[in-house]
């Protein structure tokens, strides 16, 4: 039965909460270097295939959402760890916001466009160095990340724009709404 525990069935990993010790949690959906965008099916307790990613692109970091959220676009908030290795899918990562890369593309039923903005983290543990925020990033890794989201949507009909990259704040800030959206608060 979905929503019930059972031993060996995973727990709803989309009503984790969001936040945890000041940390922001992030489910991996699909880990660094994977070929095909995975889903997390709350109604199923398990990881789908969403899509195949274009041909010679992979996923440049862990990615996955923040639970408990629900951005403009009606899904939990889109979140790629930047870190040096991969995780698994499934795996709940304690993070640090660092920013936000803002995206517009065309709504669902092609009406109009609409905000589908991802945080950018970091791993609160990482025992490498990461940076405070995202303008910390070089330049070229920035620039890298951004045509990542415009390449591994352009055959989907989203017609993706990068309107820029945000800071920690505007990160926090938008998890924040999406916590009051999600429980139909106003933000």
């Amino acid at each position: 039965m979905p929503g019930r525990a059972y031993p060996g069935h995973m727990s709803d990993l989309s009503k984790l909460p969001a936040r945890k010790d000041g940390a922001t949690l992030v489910v991996v959906e699909s880990p660094r270097g994977s070929l095909v965008k995975l889903k997390y099916a709350p109604d199923l307790g398990a990881f789908t295939l969403s899509r195949p990613l274009s041909l010679g692109l992979t996923y440049p970091f862990d990615w996955g959402f923040v639970p408990s959220t629900r951005g403009p676009d009606g899904d939990p908030v889109d979140a790629l760890v930047v870190w040096d290795v991969p995780s698994f899918p499934g795996v709940v990562l304690a993070c640090r916001l660092i920013g936000v890369v803002a995206v517009e593309q065309k709504k669902r039923d092609g009406k109009g466009r609409q905000r589908n903005d991802r945080v950018l983290a970091v791993p609160e543990d990482a025992p490498r160095e990461t940076p405070r925020k995202a303008q910390d990033l070089p330049g070229r890794v920035r620039d890298e990340i951004c045509q990542f989201f415009i390449a591994s949507t352009a055959l989907e009909g989203k017609e993706a724009r990068i309107l820029g990259i945000e800071g920690p704040e505007v990160a926090e800030e938008l998890v924040r709404a999406s916590l009051k959206e999600a429980r139909g608060e106003a933000a």
